[in-house]
């Protein structure tokens, strides 16, 4: 099966843009043979959104997500957007589109809530790892800091995920100085494929896009007269700059194609049942795992049984 990565820059808030550049690059990739093709987290929409994620979110069963879907005729899509459900909650989501149908939305678990992300405070976290079939081959879908979460990945697995696809946001010094977001998505993208023996499709994009934190002094002054003066508002208005780097890792953790780092990009990559069978019987690491064992533990553990 034939996959492609388009690492996009998206427009920060300008869907209708975003949008159309999404689909024409579904077309692309498929008058290039790909069957599946994967976009980054937010693709539609940007990340910094901020306070105005509800003015770029979308439904299911709205006009957008259903040309998103008949692009797909043909061929597979995975594009990360905003959703909004019918009782008005919004997700960080990745939707699914296969030959002109949707499959489902699969929604962020893990949503940060430190340092420049603020994802928690506008969106509500998915309940479900949901995986899918493709040409005979099963896929987990997780989106970006769901990752970092090794019982999230485990949950994929046992559902006897084959592939993982993996849509990110990563921007350089957004986890501050002393931590590199370029290594450590390596390691883990990596791990995950040595590991579980598994495909690892992982997306991320590039561009600038600037966050502005507003923050109160907290110090009430008081004037000759006795009132009190408001506490001053500072703004710091930060640019980060995504730094791409989109890969295709096989089960062995090598890699079957990089994208160029901070320049928008496309990358194909081969995905062979033959070689998945093989890193399954050289090193069968998952052979004898018991999801049954782990409930019990769970169980255990926080209820004491």
């Amino acid at each position: 099966m034939k996959v492609a990565i388009y690492q996009t820059s998206p427009v920060l808030l300008d869907l209708k843009a975003n949008l159309e550049e999404v689909i024409a690059k579904i077309h692309q990739g498929q008058e290039k043979g790909a069957q599946l093709i994967v976009f980054p987290e937010l693709a539609l929409t940007g990340y910094f959104v901020g306070q105005r994620y509800h003015e770029v979110a979308l439904r299911l069963d709205s006009r957008e997500i259903k040309q998103l879907a008949s692009a797909s005729k043909g061929t597979a899509a995975v594009v990360g957007f905003i959703e909004e459900s019918p009782s008005m909650n919004f997700y960080n989501s990745a939707l699914v589109a296969v030959d002109g149908d949707i499959l489902f939305a699969y929604r962020k678990l893990n949503l940060p809530n430190y340092g420049v992300f603020e994802e928690r405070k506008y969106f509500t976290a998915g309940k479900q790892v949901l995986a899918f079939k493709l040409q005979d081959f099963n896929i987990a879908v997780f989106i970006c800091n769901d990752l970092w979460h090794p019982s999230l990945p485990y949950l994929g697995v046992t559902q006897k995920a084959d592939i993982f696809i993996t849509i990110f946001n990563s921007s350089q010094g957004s986890m501050g100085d002393e931590f590199s977001n370029i290594e450590s998505w390596s390691i883990i993208n990596s791990f995950y494929s040595r590991i579980f023996g598994i495909y690892n499709i992982c997306a991320n994009r590039v561009g600038e896009e600037s966050f502005e934190e507003r923050r109160s002094t907290s110090r009430a002054s008081q004037g000759r007269t006795g009132e009190k003066k408001e506490s001053d508002l500072i703004c710091q208005k930060e640019t980060y700059r995504f730094w791409g780097g989109s890969e295709i890792l096989n089960p062995f953790g090598q890699h079957i194609a990089n994208a160029e780092l901070y320049k928008t990009d496309e990358i194909f990559g081969e995905i062979q049942r033959d070689l998945l069978r093989q890193k399954k019987i050289l090193l069968p690491y998952l052979r004898n795992d018991d999801p049954y064992f782990t409930h019990r533990e769970l169980q255990r553990i926080l209820h004491g049984r």
